[in-house]
């Protein structure tokens, strides 16, 4: 098990992680104008960026708070639930379904929709 360092952490770096910690997205300006300024360099509508950006995630089994921001943006850019499965049944067999059946769940959490009990 590791032991977490004991460091000297300044109050402007606590508070910066605190609020990454909840998703203040005020934090994230300048991400956010170069995520912007990538979807417009690449050629891509809004939308079927959003898209392309899922996919990524579940390639990449990315964590939980990914999926309930880029499903967000994906919804926002005009994108449908019904999209996001197509994604997901699109890219099973380049990068397996383990990997959609794990993104699963996130995308239904991040839809507002309840897990199955089992």
């Amino acid at each position: 098990m590791t032991v977490p360092t004991q460091v000297t952490v300044d109050e402007a770096t606590r508070q910066t992680l605190s609020g990454l910690s909840q998703g203040d997205t005020d934090l994230l300006e300048e991400g956010l104008r170069a995520r912007e300024q990538w979807q417009q360099s690449s050629g891509l509508d809004p939308r079927s960026y959003a898209l392309v950006k899922v996919a990524a995630l579940v390639a990449l089994d990315a964590p939980p708070a990914s999926y309930l921001w880029q499903v967000s943006n994906a919804l926002d850019s005009g994108a449908t639930p019904k999209e996001i499965v197509g994604v997901l049944r699109a890219i099973a067999p380049q990068v397996g379904g383990p990997k959609c059946v794990a993104a699963a769940p996130e995308i239904m959490v991040a839809l507002g929709l309840s897990l199955p009990e089992e």
